[in-house]
């Protein structure tokens, strides 16, 4: 790994022999020092930019000075964006309109986020051109702006190929390839749209990868398409930054949205991002918290391009406090004062939870990271730990009265450090003190804070402890006596997986809620467990469609035995028609339901059917039901 000296001279913009495998303790202090020119400085000084950052001292020099590929690790919030995109404006041809750099990143927030950030570094490089390309906006437009002339072009990968594909985008003159958030782009799908990008560019090419995370696939990426990189890091690889601390807090599905009202009621202040796995339960979780009087809004992938950049505006601006989101928010939110990320649910790519986290504790802040798990989840947080190497507090869900008190000490100190306009309240204040005569200190001081906080009182009065775990999980246990157990006549050895018999299942358009257990896959056969006022819809949907798995007839059936080990268990998971599945809100505290996580025990190695487990096939039907009904609240 190469560490950093002082550079002895700057010359030409270029810092010569700045490298050395020693002297790790010595940094670089400014930005002038790290090789970049007076326009690019300038630009940084109105920014209020000071000094760089780990990750900008390591990557800056190195890709000024070397066309070595580079392989940088560095936790969000660190300053990515700047390091790679700097060196790139210092050494770019600005008399030439070609495609010189290409940027690539997973999501459209984040695309725009780093083209308004390198438009922002460059303002004083008139001839610099940027163009920023992704799904949900004018493809026209566009390619206008390509025809006109770009050096740098920020893309997501589908619209970055579509314009390819067209011909409107050409990178044979590419010298600067950057994978931005590149764990990010793999766990969504994009390798194909990697391997694109990556074949129409020149092996000539400066290839710098940049990634919160290094899981395998990331490292795959390194081996194949980079040559001999350089790796530079900032802080532990794939370890969580330390000003965030990680708190976790026992929940059953019945008690996860009240523990969450809960907590963001005992930090009046809070300005927090909530994670959750899907979109339906996105806006489920949003939608109550609205409902419930919350300053909060959503953000996910069923929303048009101009409503999620409402919605970032206005979380931006603070005119929301709860911004309620999927991973896709995880990546480009360029917010440094966020209090807390809340995970309502884990995300089913454990290293997702660094690119969460990474949201809060930025710029020197403070941050707290916290995670509602019920039984079946604590699993992960070990995992995690080892990831972040950062141990997670057991917090206790708060008491109605913990909750009281707190708001009640924050109303006090809002009162005592509220500015009085005098000159303005002056004429009112003989009227004022006229109505208020009759009322002694403290009878007036009860009075107020009966005001603000009788509701509150109210709301909390009896409230339960939320703790206390016991007949919830017993309850929780029982919901599989709710659910019809299917055989399946495909397993591993037909490379089925939890994922793909999911993808099947949705195929068949059974419903739009579907609530699933656990889904055991075995070498030749499987099984899965749905809710079972679906059971007729989905004998009938797999009849009907005569569905075929990789070129293998598929057959679906009803036990009647109850599961007795089995293979990869899931939890509850839900689907809906085309888009994945989405949870639904099992009641109107519990959420919505949750996707399978893939844990549980391990499988059944044995492919012999137990002469008990007597199946149900299409032919001996009863007619169809309707969906689960939604309870009450």
């Amino acid at each position: 790994m190469l560490t950093l000296l002082k550079p002895v001279r700057i010359i030409n913009g270029f810092t010569g022999e700045a490298f050395c495998e020693s002297n790790k303790n010595t940094v670089m202090s400014t930005f002038s020092e790290l090789g970049l020119n007076e326009p690019i400085i300038k630009a940084l000084t109105d920014l209020g930019y000071e000094s760089p950052t780990v990750i900008q001292e390591k990557a800056i020099p190195q890709i000024i000075s070397s066309k070595s590929d580079l392989k940088a690790f560095a936790q969000t919030g660190t300053g990515k964006t700047a390091a790679f995109s700097l060196p790139i404006l210092q050494l770019i041809d600005g008399d030439s309109s070609n495609v010189q750099a290409i940027i690539l990143s997973p999501t459209r927030e984040l695309a725009v986020q780093i083209g308004k950030n390198i438009e922002d570094f460059c303002k004083y490089q008139k001839k610099i051109q940027v163009t920023t390309v992704y799904g949900g906006s004018s493809m026209e437009q566009q390619i206008k702006s390509l025809k006109r002339g770009s050096q740098i072009v920020v893309g997501t990968p589908g619209r970055t190929v579509d314009l390819i594909n067209r011909r409107a985008l050409k990178l044979g003159n590419v010298q600067w390839l950057v994978l931005d958030e590149a764990d990010e782009m793999l766990n969504m799908g994009f390798k194909e749209e990697l391997d694109k990008v990556l074949e129409a560019t020149p092996d000539t090419k400066q290839t710098l990868l940049f990634s919160a995370t290094f899981p395998k696939e990331v490292e795959a990426i390194a081996r194949n398409y980079m040559h001999k990189p350089v790796e530079v890091t900032s802080g532990e690889k794939n370890s969580g930054s330390e000003n965030v601390s990680h708190e976790y807090y026992s929940v059953t599905e019945r008690t996860r949205y009240p523990a969450l009202k809960r907590i963001a009621d005992l930090n009046p202040d809070i300005y927090a991002i909530i994670f959750c796995r899907t979109r339906r339960e996105t806006q489920e979780v949003a939608d109550n918290l609205i409902k419930d009087g919350y300053s909060a809004d959503a953000l996910h992938g069923d929303l048009s391009q101009g409503q999620r950049d409402s919605v970032m505006g206005k979380f931006r601006k603070k005119t929301i406090q709860i911004l309620v989101a999927t991973d896709v928010a995880a990546r480009g939110l360029d917010v440094t004062e966020l209090t807390h990320v809340i995970n309502h649910k884990l995300p089913d790519q454990i290293e997702n939870y660094t690119h969460r986290s990474g949201r809060t504790g930025r710029a020197g802040n403070l941050g707290i990271s916290i995670a509602l798990v019920n039984g079946k989840e604590k699993g992960k947080l070990r995992v995690i730990e080892r990831i972040i190497k950062q141990k997670f507090t057991e917090g206790k869900v708060p008491t109605g009265k913990e909750i009281v008190e707190n708001q009640l000490i924050n109303l006090i100190d809002k009162v005592k450090n509220t500015a009085v306009n005098e000159s303005e309240m002056e004429e009112f204040l003989p009227s004022i003190y006229e109505k208020l005569i009759d009322l002694d200190r403290e009878e007036l001081i009860k009075k107020f804070v009966s005001l603000e906080f009788n509701t509150m009182l109210a709301y909390y009065e009896n409230s339960k402890d939320l703790n206390d775990l016991g007949r919830e999980t017993s309850r929780t246990r029982s919901t599989a006596d709710n659910m019809t157990r299917f055989f399946i006549n495909i397993g591993r050895k037909d490379e089925l997986n939890p994922g793909k018999l999911i993808g099947l299942i949705n195929d068949q358009n059974i419903g739009d809620k579907i609530e699933i257990g656990a889904i055991d896959i075995l070498d030749t056969f499987s099984f899965f467990e749905i809710d079972k006022n679906f059971e007729d819809k989905t004998l009938d949907a797999f009849a009907a469609n005569q569905p075929d798995f990789e070129g293998r007839s598929v057959n679906v059936e009803v036990t009647k035995k109850e599961r007795s080990g089995g293979g990869r268990r899931g939890g509850k998971k839900s689907f809906g028609k085309k888009d994945g599945g989405f949870g639904r809100k099992r009641s109107s505290e519990g959420g919505s339901a949750r996707k399978s996580d893939g844990g549980g025990r391990k499988s059944d190695r044995s492919d012999r059917r137990s002469s008990s487990e007597r199946p149900r096939s299409s032919g001996d039907r009863k007619p169809g039901g309707f969906g689960r009904k939604r309870r009450d609240s």
